[in-house]
């Protein structure tokens, strides 16, 4: 049996909603490694380049999800489990400073921390939670992150493209494991029951980290300045990414912000399981969309090209889609003005390739100035999410 010791490292109902502080620095270190991801991106504009940079977003989100779900399940107000979030938040340190050169010459420092945050953070939970019967919970996670981890490592020590097959590889280990419910020998698969014990503290924290995220498509343009000042198509392309940035928050949290607390609240379980997929989508938006402005506002061509414009219009595309996805996986609504948006964002894409970049993110902030609209005109008279869930 385990003790009171023991059980008082699992989150109560009752327990505090707000995330701590400590949650909050980790974010900061996040936040700074899709600004590297968004600058390695827009430096390589390229299929193979776009490759590289998923394979590191989703590796660094991965590390987010599964510490924002840590967090949510245990209680972040205790020493040792803020003790293992201080570790996740170190080697997300030591990760981020390795991005630049994950597929050079540092492979295995960046592939080394994040097995030995996922298997470090296991170990330490399995220990701590010795008795009780959270401690298969902790055993499963464990369990697939060391089968993951032998790609991951493997993938370290050899050349391109083998290394980045390999982590592809154990990426989608680490994926499907997840949406699986970690299925392991003996033990089965986590309980639905302890995804429903998602609280309103994990709707703010992914609401929490989508908001610092957005400021990274100010942040990255503004870091690459190249020192040549700002010429009235720099400062355009500025103001055009404020605004890009405003529409996409107002997207994110349109009425009243409620969007995923509610849906965390009524179905607990399938927001929690959901959650991490399509926000991932959403964030490699925004990530993209960065990248985008650096190009806009430092890039030097006067014809976009294919691939710059893809890089533009993707970005706010990628998070139209995740956005959409995961109101339909939740509410059961789908979006038929976002999707015929989104269509029109791909129609116009090849037309102004041959065109100045800032034209393309004109067009795209154009697109997403109609989907708030949109969203406006279609819940006219509708009641709110809020409102929706006080209903008996």
């Amino acid at each position: 049996m385990a003790g009171e010791d023991t059980a008082a490292l699992i989150r109560q109902p009752d327990a505090p909603k707000r995330a701590t502080l400590l949650e909050l620095l980790l974010d900061v270190v996040y936040v700074a490694a899709l600004a590297l991801i968004s600058m390695r991106l827009a430096s390589d504009v390229t299929w193979l380049g776009g490759v590289r940079v998923l394979v590191l977003l989703m590796a660094i989100w991965w590390i987010w999800s599964i510490t924002a779900l840590l967090t949510d399940f245990y209680n972040p107000e205790q020493l040792r489990i803020q003790l293992v979030v201080a570790w996740a938040m170190l080697g997300s340190v030591v990760m981020t400073a390795a991005i630049p050169h994950a597929f050079i010459d540092h492979g295995w420092l960046f592939a080394g921390m994040y097995v030995a945050i996922h298997v470090g953070r296991g170990i330490m939970l399995v220990s701590l939670l010795r008795g009780h019967e959270a401690q298969a919970r902790a055993t499963r996670f464990l369990v697939w992150f060391v089968v993951s981890g032998t790609a991951w490592i493997a993938g370290a020590f050899l050349p391109n493209p083998l290394r980045l097959l390999l982590w592809g590889i154990a990426l989608m280990i680490d994926y499907i494991g997840g949406a699986l419910r970690y299925p392991s020998p003996r033990l089965g698969r986590v309980p639905l029951a302890q995804y429903d014990k998602g609280s309103e503290h994990l709707g703010e924290r992914y609401q929490q980290f989508i908001i610092l995220a957005l400021g990274d498509i100010i942040l990255v343009p503004v870091l690459q300045n190249d020192g040549r000042g700002f010429t009235a198509g720099r400062l355009g392309g500025l103001l055009l990414a404020f605004a890009t940035m405003l529409l996409l928050w107002h997207i994110y949290v349109y009425r009243a912000g409620a969007f995923l607390q509610v849906a965390i609240t009524k179905r607990p379980g399938r927001a929690t399981r959901w959650a991490p997929y399509t926000h991932l989508l959403m964030v490699a938006g925004i990530v993209s969309t960065a990248a985008g402005f650096e190009l806009v506002i430092n890039g030097n061509r006067t014809r976009a090209g294919l691939g710059w414009v893809l890089v533009v219009v993707g970005g706010p595309t990628l998070f139209l889609i995740g956005r959409t996805i995961f109101e339909y996986e939740i509410f059961g609504r789908f979006s038929w003005s976002r999707l015929l948006w989104v269509l029109v964002l791909v129609g116009l894409t090849p037309l102004v390739a041959s065109r100045p970049l800032i034209l393309a993110a004109s067009v795209t902030g154009a697109a997403l100035l109609g989907v708030g609209l949109s969203d406006a005109v279609r819940a006219k008279g509708r009641p709110s999410p809020v409102e929706r869930s006080e209903q008996p």
